[in-house]
């Protein structure tokens, strides 16, 4: 049965009848190879329809021409925004920019950043879910420089570029708490992550600040996904004592608070965490806690570049601001 898909170096080899090497010296134009292999791997080449990968080629050469990006979890349109940030000023700089996903998976993340650095990439940006990540320590001493992003890292050198997220929650939290709303539920994804954490304790400390408490019964976590957090609004407006206003820690809680409360007309005032596609367009006000993404990827991959430049500028966490604004209320 003949093989589809695109053609490999290995395909190229074998119609040539010549060796693997032989194939990827030729390919890669070096010096020294017989001129009759070359026409017989060239001939190969065009009856295949074989094209170089330039980019896998780059990463094998050690040309550290390429930045990775290890992202928590692209399906959340925050980090595509990140990406597309960072890959702007990859491509001033005549850079690559290769992403993966660690799925907040700790193992995999290591997995992930370690092979990106055996291909000797220019820099690492990294969003961390691992707890340690001296993992990295050999690969930052042997000159790749490591950038964390929206979180801190852990167990090495390498500047951190967060969000300001306990301000921004203390914000929101504070002005729903002005407003007269004491019932307030704040829903979060996985306690486990630094900014599900810090958001948790910028809620808190506007309670405190107005003296009053957080009802533990109105804190609900562990929602990863809209749906998820759409369910746990229902059942929250459910309860014989509802909330009358909700703070999202992230976008997709949001989308999924919106889901539950919009269809209901319930009268429970929202402030998210995050901004997302489509929301100047809702029926009704909403408040978000919001910043410039844009600046978030740009100094991300600006600090990268600097590292690479000067390694011994030494290690330094710079916090993007963030802003209330108003979203919805399209009539």
């Amino acid at each position: 049965m003949r093989k589809t898909g695109r053609p490999t170096m290995i395909d190229v080899a074998a119609d040539a009848g010549v060796s693997l090497k032989t194939v990827s010296r030729v390919v890669n134009g070096e010096s020294g190879v017989d001129p009759a292999m070359i026409e017989r791997v060239r001939a190969a080449v065009a009856r295949l329809g074989y094209h170089r990968n330039s980019l896998a080629a780059s990463l094998r050469s050690g040309n550290r021409d390429t930045i990775g990006f290890i992202a928590a979890d692209l399906s959340n349109t925050f980090y595509m925004a990140v990406a597309a940030a960072v890959s702007t000023i990859a491509t001033r700089e005549r850079m690559h920019l290769v992403m993966a996903s660690s799925e907040e998976d700790a193992d995999l993340e290591r997995t992930l950043a370690l092979d990106l650095c055996q291909r000797q990439i220019g820099g690492l940006i990294v969003v961390p879910t691992a707890a340690d990540h001296s993992y990295l320590s050999r690969e930052v001493e042997l000159g790749t420089p490591v950038v964390f992003l929206d979180r801190p890292g852990s167990g090495v050198p390498a500047d951190a570029i967060l969000l300001d997220n306990r301000g921004g929650a203390r914000d929101a939290v504070a002005e729903l708490l002005a407003a007269g709303h004491r019932r307030i539920a704040v829903l979060l994804d996985s306690p486990e992550i630094f900014t599900m954490v810090e958001r948790l304790a910028g809620a808190r400390e506007a309670f405190v600040a107005a003296g009053l408490s957080l009802d533990p019964a109105l804190v609900v976590d562990g929602l990863h996904t809209p749906a998820v957090a759409r369910d746990a609004v229902h059942r929250l407006l459910d309860s014989a004592d509802p909330p009358t206003a909700v703070f999202c820690a992230n976008n997709r809680v949001t989308i999924g608070a919106l889901e539950a409360i919009l269809p209901r007309g319930a009268e429970v005032a929202i402030a998210g965490f995050d901004d997302f596609e489509l929301s100047r367009l809702l029926p009704r006000r909403i408040r978000i806690v919001d910043y410039d993404v844009t600046e978030l990827g740009t100094r991300a991959a600006e600090t990268l570049l600097a590292r690479g430049a000067d390694p011994a500028t030494g290690s330094h966490t710079h916090l993007v601001p963030t802003r209330l604004v108003d979203r919805g209320g399209v009539s």
